[in-house]
């Protein structure tokens, strides 16, 4: 599950945030296949979900580690038990959002030329270069250079199945963002009104796996379309109300 740092000289692994990070997203994966309620193999867990909604409960899970109390929990001295000081807490809220502007916008300009590459590209008026380069007009603050060949290497798209299904990761997040903060309308705090609202979570986006359309299922739990609102103020591109 994890490839992290061994124990060395006889001092217990301790993990960083970012493979805390990863024990959470991937525990994300793991819920969904424990706490599945469908009892047809193709369509349980994760099996059969789109492409673009597999990373939902994953990402929702990471979520978790910008609540200071669900962080406060585990994130200790191993030694002295003393606990990460608040003001680290809030280095890690700032470092989130730090330039999430500019790494929005090279998402989407990676799922832009990915999409057209694969729908509408003419070899005979254009190259994959210049449709990279008229793309980046909308999404880049600098022209890219005439000698730029980013493309050469994007093995996601060309070799690592994610053909015309780039733009996957980006709406993974807004569907997670989406999610959590149904968990943030209640009140994180608010124990009950928490576990009232994570039971239908288990019920509807845990549970229906693939045996029905993602959108359906989101629809069970928020009781609406997805939003990206949530996702813009998670990534501080937003105002919080």
């Amino acid at each position: 599950v994890l490839n992290q740092a061994p124990p060395v000289d006889g001092k217990p692994s301790l993990m960083k945030f970012r493979e805390v990070e990863t024990l959470f997203h991937e525990m994300g994966h793991a819920l969904q296949h424990m706490l599945t309620s469908q009892t047809e193999g193709m369509v349980a867990g994760i099996n059969g979900i789109e492409w673009d909604a597999v990373e939902q409960p994953s990402q929702f899970m990471e979520n978790w580690l910008y609540d200071e109390p669900t962080l406060m929990g585990m994130a200790e001295h191993y030694e002295t038990g003393e606990k990460l000081p608040h003001e680290e807490f809030e280095k890690i809220k700032a470092a989130r959002t730090f330039r999430s502007g500019s790494i929005m916008a090279r998402q989407l300009h990676f799922a832009m030329t990915d999409l057209i590459l694969h729908s509408k590209f003419n070899p005979e008026t254009e190259t994959p270069y210049s449709v990279d380069r008229e793309i980046a007009k909308k999404t880049e603050a600098l022209e890219p250079q005439e000698y730029d060949r980013f493309l050469n290497g994007f093995s996601h798209i060309f070799a690592g199945g994610y053909s015309a299904g780039y733009y996957s990761y980006k709406w993974a997040e807004v569907l997670s963002a989406d999610c959590f903060a149904a968990f943030e309308e209640v009140g994180l705090q608010n124990e009950e009104k928490v576990q009232e609202t994570g039971r239908r979570f288990r019920d509807t986006v845990l549970a229906l796996g693939g045996g029905e359309a993602p959108m359906e299922v989101f629809k069970k739990f928020r009781g609406r379309e997805p939003s990206t609102e949530p996702l813009l103020r998670h990534a501080g591109l937003a105002s919080v109300a």
